[in-house]
């Protein structure tokens, strides 16, 4: 029924001559939206974390919005490739970027053009700790026997990161920058292979999230030194934190929902709205902790007071550091 109601309504105002309608025309689709599918651009391949994210997203807000959510996954470039997709796309909310801590670091690093304040906020979903995860049976067993070691031997400890300029790349880093000590940076396509040279015994040490180590800690194959987080984490309440430990760091990645700047206000509204109530879904935590992968919501305004200070804090690391990639 639906669809021939609306092809006669398209046919009425199609009759009704096009020049009249324009003035009311366009407010009133943003009055309507949505009327079809949504695409949920993940800026990361299929697989990791912010690509299972975005799925369990998408299935917990589907009774809170009137049209499918459709995870479509564009890596490539740290993340560059999928945000810019939705920014170079028409600001009218059919396209919804997944957005990554990535996003306030790469533009200080010269490796995108646009910033955070190219996006208009939508919600953040999650956020996870950098840790410092080393072989189980490699010879320290605490934090600071870690930097002790590191210090020792100046750039020689191998610390992988899922790519240069990339959220762990910079978590070592800011390490480095409380600490005095020098590591010997070492670049993956990914959290993932950066684990998988870890078990391999090819590096000493990752900065990735506990949630991309989590099986390997609780198979007894890695230890987890500590957690640069404000407080311990639930799944590893054994693990200290940095801060427990005199070393004032917390950080870590976060992943969200952003529109590009330009969309229209009741557009943004309305997934707003939704993205609150997808958030309040006990099937999306219970996803996240199966994924190891920390809630942690906040709506558009304190998203946006975070994004800018994390920009803020990332530039000032990058200049003091002279990091260049």
């Amino acid at each position: 029924m639906a669809h021939s109601s609306n092809a006669g309504r398209r046919q009425l105002l199609q009759g009704l001559g096009a020049a009249a309608l324009l003035p009311w025309v366009l407010p009133a689709q943003a009055e309507d939206y949505p009327t079809k599918p949504v695409e949920l651009v993940v800026p990361a391949s299929a697989g990791g974390g912010t690509d299972a994210l975005a799925r369990a997203f998408a299935e917990a807000a589907k009774k809170h919005f009137p049209q499918p959510l459709v995870v479509n996954d564009r890596p490539g470039a740290s993340g560059v490739v999928g945000m810019s997709d939705v920014l170079n796309g028409k600001p009218d909310g059919y396209k919804v970027s997944v957005v990554i801590a990535e996003l306030v670091i790469l533009p200080h690093l010269g490796l995108s053009k646009f910033t955070y304040a190219d996006f208009q906020p939508i919600a953040r979903l999650n956020a996870d700790p950098a840790a410092i995860t080393v072989q189980s049976d490699a010879p320290w067993n605490t934090i600071e026997e870690f930097l002790a070691a590191a210090k020792a031997k100046p750039g020689e400890m191998k610390v992988g990161n899922s790519g240069n300029g990339s959220i762990w790349h910079l978590a070592a880093a800011g390490l480095e920058d409380k600490t005095g000590v020098k590591f010997n940076h070492v670049p993956y396509q990914g959290a993932a292979p950066g684990v998988v040279a870890l078990l391999g015994g090819h590096i000493d040490a990752v900065a990735v999230s506990p949630g991309e180590v989590a099986v390997h800690v609780q198979a007894g194959k890695l230890k987890m030194l500590t957690v640069m987080a404000d407080q311990r984490l639930k799944a590893f309440d054994k693990v200290p934190t940095l801060k427990e430990r005199k070393i004032d760091l917390s950080i870590g990645t976060w992943r969200g929902l952003a529109v590009h700047k330009a969309t229209p206000a009741e557009i943004s509204t309305v997934l707003r709205t939704m993205a609150r109530k997808g958030a309040e879904e006990p099937l999306l935590r219970e996803q996240l902790d199966k994924l190891n992968l920390g809630f942690a919501y906040l709506d558009a305004e304190a998203f946006g007071q975070a994004m800018q200070r994390d920009h803020d804090y990332f530039k000032q690391l990058v200049q003091k550091l002279g990091i260049k990639v």
